[in-house]
Parts: structure tokens; sequence; C-alpha cells
């Protein structure tokens, strides 16, 4: 662990503590035959987040947590590679691969750098995972390296929006009122916890895309269908419904 960078060292330590909490949402994901995405749930023929045909794809998930990404993955043909940070994460993932008779390679490590060759795969997902929890100048040009020409990556994240009007302590949801600068959003810290998430404001997140070899093919600012509900207390139905919360982004490796 002593040449991995700070942050990844914090985050790996966070969530080996916080691998429990998710057990029980990782099951009930594996167990759901239609993929559901983000905090709201919001079923994939809404979001869109997996390409048309993943049969016989080779697909790698940055950042997979109990690897239900992957699990679906796997049921739609592909043939996927889960990488995490956190090994408390991989025993539940491991866990969960058994119950269902399904396997694929799980590898424990920093998903900036992913030890497999060049061009290994046709698609690569990260839902929560890489996503924030990785800093997007390294985890965004390793995915683009990862890919084949023409491969996809998908990926979601919190709206910079709602990181704008999150209020710094645990407990209190978004409001109204903008917090942080969007300008020169980057790294985020929570007085909370010990861990560290990544965010960037719209213009450089596609600049980035771009010059790491992608073409930006979709942006989908989730807006969760009434009724909806979460198990997080940092953002309500409400405020959801009226601006966006989550986003998935889609984008293509240029040949």
């Amino acid at each position: 662990m002593t040449d991995l960078p700070e942050y990844v060292k914090r985050n790996r330590s966070s969530w080996d503590e916080w691998a429990g909490e998710y057990v029980d949402a990782g099951r009930r994901n594996w167990a759901t035959p239609e993929p559901t995405w983000g905090i709201w749930g919001v079923p994939e023929s809404q979001v869109g987040m997996f390409p048309a045909d993943l049969e016989g794809k080779d697909a790698i998930e940055l950042g997979c947590g109990t690897a239900y990404g992957s699990a679906w993955m796997a049921r739609r043909g592909a043939k996927p590679v889960g990488i995490d940070n956190s090994e408390a994460q991989l025993a539940t993932a491991r866990e969960l691969q058994r119950e269902h008779g399904i396997e694929f390679p799980l590898l424990h490590g920093n998903a900036e750098q992913v030890p497999l060759p060049d061009e290994s795969f046709d698609f690569a997902l990260s839902e929560y995972g890489a996503s924030i929890w990785a800093d997007p100048y390294k985890w965004i040009p390793e995915a683009a390296r990862l890919l084949r020409p023409g491969g996809r990556l998908s990926f979601l994240v919190n709206a910079p929006l709602l990181i704008l009007a999150v209020p710094e302590h645990e407990g209190e949801p978004a409001d109204e009122r903008l917090k942080r600068p969007y300008f020169g959003m980057h790294r985020v810290e929570w007085p909370d916890d010990d861990s560290v998430e990544f965010h960037l404001p719209h213009g450089e997140l596609i600049a980035l895309l771009r010059d790491t070899g992608f073409d930006v093919e979709g942006l989908v600012e989730i807006q969760p269908p009434e009724g909806s509900t979460t198990t997080y207390d940092f953002v309500t139905l409400d405020w959801a419904r009226q601006w966006p919360s989550e986003e998935v982004w889609l984008a293509g490796k240029r040949g």
C-alpha cells in the first residue's frame, strides 16, 4: 500500500470500513435481473448505461464494489472483469458470485493503474466507483488505454449542482443555496469522514474526455420518477425532481 497515492489509501481504508453497510444492497442488485442505477434506482431503460449489445464483449467495471454491474453484464453475454480498491467489498462480491453461480475475475487494485494490457476491452463501466473515488485526470486516461478503438465508456456520478448545494456535515440535505465554488472544482473532502471524492465541472470533464480520445455521445441528467425513494440523506426527492442529483456520461473512444 506504500506506493499508492494518499487519497487512494484513505479511500481504501474508508471503504473497507463501510463495506458491511453495502452487503444487503449488493445482494438485492445481484438478485435483480433488470439493472437499476444510482441512489434512486432508476431503470436501465431510462438511463441507458449499457450498449445495446454486450454479447461476447470484453468489459471492465472500474470500482466495481460488490460487482453487481459486472453480474448484469455477464447475464447479457459480456465477459466482465471487476477491479476495486476495497478488499472487503470484493469479499462480498466473491460471496455473491458463489451464491449466483456467476464467475468472472475480480482484481484488488487502484482503477487509475489497472494491471492489464492496452486495448483489452470493448466497454468500461463505472457507477459511483472510480467515477467519483479516483482522480478523473488519472482514471479516464486509464479507461482510454484499456479500451479498443470504437469502445464505449459509461459512468454515473453526482451532478455538480448537487455537490455545490450539499452542506458540509452528514445528515443535512442539499438545499437551494450554493455552498462552494463551481470553478476549480476537483478534489472534494467532507469533514465528517476521511474519504476523498473527485468532481469536475462539465466543461472540464468534456475537455478531459476529448483530450484522452473520447467523443461525448450523451449526458443523461437523471430526474427520478415520482414516488422514488433513497436510503441516502444528502438529497431529498423534492430537490432531485427539480435539479439533477445524478448524471450519466456516455462516451466512445475514437478509432
